[in-house]
């Protein structure tokens, strides 16, 4: 095994880098497994007198109680070693807790320029005693007409400034109560899942929670945090206290978000499951079964809290943008991850023991065979919710702890099957339609999994959409139906391949055939001829960039002379996130970046990124857009494709031709201030 995959399977790594060492968790601190490897991380670095401790959160997205108390701990013990623990690559979400919590007050936190206080950004100084309004209006939230408005409406209504202000729509609810936090010196949270511990929810009994409109997030030590409306309420502080048996502290937060909160929580308690609401009525599970023992199961567990969980999850999902579901089983607990704009997102995790009961309700529903678990297994799930209908396909793989699923979610109003919608800029997009309006060819799109290449080829197929073609597509599966185009898919099972199917369609008589993906020579080749013999090919290829393309089909095995012939162009593309419209910012340029970059040094350059919101989990993204590079064969081209290049072959000629590639594009979207250079690094590294 190589160190690289060492790394990558160690739970916690330990990096010495000059007088610090680095300690990285691979995971959130969210189980009592991840902080055990955490805190023997640590001990192991104290064993080898490391006692400057930087841990790195870059790969956590939240953090829990003990995840909290293991951070405190270990600085109580390098303290005593003359050293001391330092976090850095945290994320917004983990910054609310340990100011929330203390462990700001207790930890060091980095930023890239160095050390920094969590709460400076919030922070406005106005003195012991400052009002309501004082603070509101230095925040420039609102104006001092306002303000005195309020205040003679305050004696009519009996009503609170706070609630007057927000009740006339003046400043939204939540800056009126972060401004009130800062008044009283109670921390502000927008309650969402990752930013209260399931463990300390249930602490206490439900119908005590709901009535005192309460809810536990953390408990640290001896401390127990409690979210509440009304922090200043001493009876409900000291009912929480004398029912948990220990301190107290209370943290600001919206009454409705506290409920909701609750609700999520605690849907399923019987089940201790966490952060699941409530089904919707339009949501319902599309059967189509054929075996009637299913149906038979489905009324016998018509009352089950299983398969409200799996709904609740199903429609979150779809509700949330999300691409992908994963359930994947661990020694102490089940995870579910979403797939939120190209990157996993965790949802929550139930105890181990649920997760057969949730593997085998997917199972029922997508008509499979619960007894089977040493195999894997596929299978298709139709649901219908927020008054769409909506795919998911099924694909579970059995593994050390039990059976990971993973749920790929087919949702029809998403789909993008416009050409002028692919967010092409537009000498590329005039470029492909160019390719596109050949009567015969090959054309390929090329890209990693998940980047966009089966949109973009529906796109095209909409675009060349006719009465007057035969269009005929092959695809593994059928994602989208499109009127007029004949569509076949691939079965494996009964030796339906891509290279059987795409022989057959020849003989019926197509003007346009899609060939969903070439994975092996014998598509490729049958590719490559009906591309010769006046037709019109589109397909997809795993490959880093479009030029990689003609090495790959040659390294298959297709004839360098014939490829030079058939090749029209190869469209390659990537997706990256673009920034949140309503967390969205502006800023100049450093001078260093437009030296980087080569742009105009005589004016100013102006850049976005997102800061973070609940719109977008945090993360300062929300959605994608597609970037791209074109390459189109011209006669220079074919005879270097004749002499079967290599890959330094064709860098040079691109080279040579000053070629816009996929990282130019991205920084033209970049200074369009659509996604943020980071971002367009990320996805274009290779």
């Amino acid at each position: 095994m190589s160190d690289q995959a060492t790394a990558e399977s160690t739970p916690v790594t330990r990096t010495r880098i000059g007088v610090a060492t680095h300690v990285t968790p691979r995971a959130s601190l969210t189980a009592s497994e991840a902080v055990e490897d955490f805190i023997t991380a640590i001990e192991a670095c104290i064993a080898d007198g490391d006692y400057k401790v930087i841990v790195d959160l870059s790969s956590a997205q939240t953090i829990d109680s003990l995840g909290i108390g293991s951070l405190m701990d270990a600085q109580d013990q390098l303290l005593q070693k003359g050293g001391w623990i330092k976090v850095s690559g945290h994320n917004k979400m983990i910054a609310e807790i340990a100011v929330m919590t203390g462990l700001a007050d207790y930890v060091t936190f980095l930023d890239k320029d160095g050390a920094r206080d969590l709460r400076e950004e919030t922070r406005i100084e106005l003195g012991p005693g400052a009002r309501l309004g004082d603070i509101l209006i230095a925040r420039e939230l609102i104006t001092q007409q306002r303000i005195d408005e309020a205040v003679r409406l305050q004696d009519r209504l009996g009503k609170r400034m706070g609630q007057i202000i927000i009740d006339k729509g003046w400043v939204s609810e939540n800056d009126v109560l972060r401004c009130l936090s800062e008044q009283i010196g109670v921390p502000f949270v927008r309650l969402r899942p990752g930013l209260f511990d399931p463990a300390t929810v249930s602490l206490l009994d439900t119908g005590v929670a709901k009535r005192l409109g309460v809810i536990p997030l953390f408990r640290v030590r001896s401390v127990c945090y409690v979210a509440t409306s009304k922090p200043q309420d001493m009876p409900i502080i000291e009912e929480v206290s004398e029912r948990l048996q220990c301190k107290v502290r209370p943290v600001l937060a919206r009454h409705e978000d506290i409920i909701k909160a609750l609700s999520e929580s605690l849907v399923l308690d019987d089940l201790q499951f966490d952060m699941v609401g409530d089904v919707d009525e339009d949501f319902a599970v599309v059967e189509n079964l054929q075996i009637d023992d299913y149906s038979t199961i489905d009324e016998v567990a018509a009352g089950s809290p299983v398969i409200n969980l799996v709904n609740s999850i199903i429609q979150r999902a779809v509700h949330d943008g999300a691409s992908d579901i994963h359930l994947e089983p661990f020694r102490t607990k089940s995870r579910i991850r979403f797939r939120i704009d190209g990157l996993l997102y965790e949802f929550t995790a139930p105890r181990i023991e649920l997760h057969p009961a949730i593997v085998s309700r997917l199972k029922v529903m997508a008509n499979l065979d619960i007894a089977e678990r040493r195999l894997p297994q596929d299978g298709r799930i139709q649901v219908q919710t927020q008054g769409r209908s909506v795919d998911l396909r099924f694909s579970s793989l059995p593994g050390l702890y039990g059976e990971k699923v993973v749920l790929r979610i087919l949702d029809k109003n998403q789909a993008i099957l416009d050409l002028n919608k692919l967010n092409m800029q537009a000498q590329n997009l005039a470029n492909f339609k160019q390719l596109l309006d050949a009567s015969h060819g090959l054309i390929l799109v090329t890209g990693p999994t998940g980047s966009g290449k089966t949109t973009s080829l529906y796109a095209a197929l909409n675009y060349l959409n006719s009465i007057e073609k035969n269009i005929v597509t092959i695809e593994d599966p059928v994602e989208y139906q499109i009127d007029i185009i004949n569509q076949n898919e691939v079965r494996d099972g009964v030796g339906l391949s891509f290279a059987k199917i795409l022989k057959h369609v020849l003989r019926q008589d197509p003007d346009i055939v899609m060939v969903g993906e070439i994975r092996e020579r014998e598509t490729a080749e049958i590719a490559v001829q009906a591309a010769l013999t006046g037709h019109l090919v589109l397909s997809t290829l795993h490959t880093n960039d479009s030029v990689g393309a003609v090495t790959r089909l040659i390294d298959m095995g297709v004839e360098p002379y014939l490829l030079s012939s058939a090749l029209l162009g190869v469209v390659g593309q990537r997706l990256v996130r673009t920034i949140c419209p309503k967390c969205r910012s502006e800023f100049l340029a450093p001078p260093e970046i437009v030296k980087q970059y080569r742009w105009p040094s005589d004016k100013d350059i102006k850049l976005a990124r997102g800061k973070g919101c609940e719109s977008c989990y945090d993360s300062g993204f929300k959605g994608r857009m597609g970037i791209h590079e074109l390459l189109s064969t011209d006669g220079d081209l074919q005879k270097l494709i004749i002499s079967s290049p290599s890959r330094d072959e064709l860098t040079e000629y691109l080279e040579g031709r000053d070629f816009r590639n996929l990282f130019h594009d991205g920084l033209d979207r970049a200074l369009e201030r659509s996604t943020t250079i980071e971002e367009v690094s990320r996805v274009t590294s290779i």
